[in-house]
C-alpha cells in the first residue's frame, strides 16, 4: 500500500519518520509533498495512493475523484469542511480527523487574545516602541465579566475552565441543550449573546452554522461586548460584523478565521478597522498540540488497518 503525505505535519524529521517506521515494517510506503492548491499537481500525487495524509489543505472533489486507489483520507485537523466528502462518500473512501489534538492549544490562545483586547497589547507596545506612554488608556480585567461560550465540547469546556480560574462567570449552550454543569450555567444562544461581556465561538462549521451570527444576532449583543471566533470563519457573517464594528454596535472582535485561510488580502475591510484583534488562524499551532496531532494521526491509520477506524467522518 502506497501513503501520501501532502502537506507538512509541522513536526521534526526525525519524530515523522520513527511515526512511519511501524507502517513500512508492514509495508506502506511513503511519500511526502509540499502543500499546493494546483489541483493537477495534487491529482498526480494522489494518483496511485491508498491513502491520503493531509492537514487543512484544501482536497476537492474532483482531486479526490482522480484517486482510483484511494481508500483513507487521514485528516490531521479537526474541520473537515476542506475535504470534498461528497466525492469521499460516493467513492466509500473512509474519513478520520484528529478532533481534540487542539484543545488547550485554542483554549489558551482566546484567553490570550481577550486579554491582549482587555489590555490593548498591540497598540500599547506599539505605543511602548515609539517613545510613548499609555496616555489616557485604562483597560479592562476578565474577574467578574460574563462569558457566553457558543458551542460546549471540549474545547469550549477547557475555555470555560481557564477564564473560570480568572474569575469569570461562564454560560453557554450547544446544540443538545443540557443541565448546568462544573459551574457552566446553559441557556439559549439568544441569551448567551444578549448577557455576555465575552462571546466565544466554539462551534464546527454546518450547514445549520453558516452565517448563524448575523446581523440580527449582533444586534442582541451589548454594546461593550466582544466576539472572540476561533471556530470558522463562515459561522459569522462577515459583513453584518462589519457593519456592526463600524456602527461602534458591539466593542469589539477577535477574530483567527475567516471566511478564506489567511494571507488576507490587504484591501479587506476587517483590516481597516481599529476595534479588531486579527491573526492567522493560529489556534491549533503550537508545538504540542502539533506533537499531539501526528500521533492522533497515525493512530488513526492503524485503526483503520486494523478495521477498527477511529475518528470517524466517513
Amino acid at each position: 500500500m502506497k501513503a501520501v503525505i501532502l502537506e507538512s505535519l509541522g513536526i521534526k524529521e526525525e519524530q515523522l519518520k520513527a511515526l512511519e517506521a511501524p507502517f513500512i515494517a508492514q509495508g506502506i510506503s511513503f511519500s511526502c509533498y509540499k502543500r499546493t492548491a494546483d489541483q493537477k499537481t495534487l491529482k498526480e500525487e494522489i494518483g496511485d495512493a491508498d491513502i491520503a495524509i493531509l492537514a487543512n489543505m484544501p482536497l476537492s472533489n474532483e482531486v479526490i475523484e482522480a484517486g482510483e486507489h484511494l481508500k483513507f483520507i487521514d485528516v490531521a485537523f479537526t474541520g473537515v469542511d476542506h475535504i470534498g466528502l461528497e466525492a469521499a462518500k460516493e467513492k466509500k473512501i473512509a474519513v478520520s480527523n484528529a478532533s481534540g489534538y487542539s484543545n488547550e492549544a485554542v483554549a489558551e490562545l482566546a484567553v490570550g487574545s481577550v486579554l491582549a483586547e482587555y489590555r490593548a497589547l498591540r497598540k500599547m507596545e506599539d505605543a511602548c516602541r515609539s517613545g510613548l506612554t499609555k496616555g489616557t488608556y485604562v483597560g479592562q480585567e476578565i474577574k467578574g465579566k460574563t462569558v457566553g461560550i457558543i458551542g460546549l465540547g471540549k474545547i469550549g469546556r477547557r475555555s470555560a475552565e481557564l477564564f473560570s480560574a480568572f474569575g469569570a462567570h461562564i454560560i453557554a449552550c450547544r446544540k443538545h441543550p443540557s443541565a448546568a454543569e462544573d459551574g457552566i450555567r446553559m441557556t439559549s444562544m439568544d441569551e448567551v449573546l444578549k448577557q455576555s461581556d465575552i462571546v466565544l465561538l466554539h462551534c464546527p462549521l454546518k450547514e445549520e452554522t453558516r452565517g448563524m451570527i448575523n446581523a440580527q444576532k449582533l444586534a442582541l449583543m451589548k454594546p461593550h461586548a466582544i466576539l472572540v471566533n476561533m471556530a470558522r470563519g463562515p459561522i459569522v457573517n462577515t459583513a453584518d460584523l462589519i457593519d456592526a464594528l463600524q456602527k461602534k454596535q458591539i466593542a469589539g472582535a477577535v477574530l483567527d478565521v475567516f471566511d478564506q485561510e489567511p494571507p488576507l488580502d490587504r484591501a479587506d475591510p476587517l483590516l481597516a478597522l481599529d476595534n479588531v484583534l486579527v491573526t492567522p488562524h493560529i489556534g491549533f499551532a503550537t508545538a504540542e498540540a502539533m506533537d499531539i496531532r501526528a500521533q492522533i494521526v497515525f493512530e488513526n491509520l492503524q485503526s483503520w488497518l486494523q478495521g477498527n477506524q477511529k475518528n470517524k467522518i466517513l
